[in-house]
């Protein structure tokens, strides 16, 4: 069995079915990524497996324990580095990890030294004697990962870690990510950056609608949709097109229109691309430039749930 096993997880909130019948197997060293838009359940997924909210129904192991049965004995061995960063202003760097690694029973000298450890890990020590309020909302994030893992924790749960960070904090804490894997521990990594779980990931849920819909490395997923390929058109700036009109055409199964560029998602084994051809022909639209695009992650997430990530 898995370091995670979910079984048939069910949440609702009144009438809203935030989790659905959710199944999933993680293997003890995966970086796990939970890929979907905001809304998609991966929230609520975490804070079932932190305890932090209960099911509705369905079962749960973590470290081969089942959760309804003995969670507390399996609580010290995860870590958790929530959606909203949970910190004490008031407080300095070092007053923080502290404090919350005490909360996993670490004392006096080890607790120092396993202080100091994160905040190096983090790359935060020069400023361990900092109040959190002055710190950078990426600093703030980065010390969020070091009250975390203080403990040393086998499993760490991230909820979107890198939400409203500049790029340079955003690659330190990606990069943190894969280092506490190579240390030891399985990380459940949620977000809606397609280039995070193409980057760190080594396996892939993509959620939609509180419902894990696909599963599988990048590669895996790419090879959902083999059967299509994508035509990148280039027009001239300012031509009106339609893509309703685009989309009537036979074989058609995406359009996305940004500026200049057409993008237009067919079978591989159909005539779309001359009927896409003909269409500008006979609208006598100049074509500049028009280009084949391989299969991508975000192709795969728009064929299996009929949006872009981010819509």
């Amino acid at each position: 069995m898995g370091i995670v096993k979910a079984k048939n997880l069910v949440k609702r909130y009144g009438e809203i079915l935030a989790v659905n019948h959710v199944d999933l197997d993680i293997d003890e060293g995966e970086i796990y990524g939970l890929l979907g838009p905001n809304g998609a359940g991966k929230t609520t997924i975490t804070n079932i497996l932190c305890d932090l909210v209960g099911k509705d129904s369905g079962e749960l192991w973590i470290m081969n324990k089942k959760v309804d049965q003995s969670f507390a004995q399996v609580k010290s061995q995860i870590g958790v580095v929530p959606q909203n960063v949970a910190l004490y202003e008031d407080l300095t760097a070092q007053e923080n990890v502290m404090f919350f690694a005490s909360l996993y029973g670490l004392k006096r000298q080890v607790l120092r030294s396993r202080t100091m450890e994160a905040l190096e890990f983090v790359s935060l020590v020069e400023v361990k004697n900092r109040m959190v309020k002055t710190f950078s909302g990426g600093m703030k994030r980065r010390l969020n990962i070091a009250c975390a893992i203080a403990h040393r924790p086998q499993l760490i749960i991230m909820d979107e870690p890198t939400v409203g960070i500049d790029p340079q904090s955003r690659s330190h804490i990606l990069n943190s990510v894969k280092k506490l894997n190579k240390l030891g521990s399985t990380v459940i990594y949620t977000t809606h950056y397609m280039e995070e779980v193409e980057q760190i990931c080594t396996r892939i849920g993509i959620l939609d609608h509180g419902k894990v819909i696909a599963e599988g490395t990048s590669s895996e997923l790419q090879s959902i949709v083999t059967d299509r390929k994508i035509i990148i058109i280039k027009t001239g700036i300012g031509i009106g097109i339609d893509s309703q009109d685009l989309k009537s055409i036979k074989g058609v199964i995406t359009v996305t229109i940004q500026d200049n560029n057409i993008r237009i998602e067919c079978p591989k084994e159909s005539d779309c691309i001359s009927r896409v051809l003909n269409y500008f022909v006979q609208r006598n639209i100049i074509i500049h430039d028009i280009k084949m695009e391989g299969v991508s992650l975000e192709t795969a997430f728009l064929s299996l749930t009929g949006r872009r990530l981010r819509d």
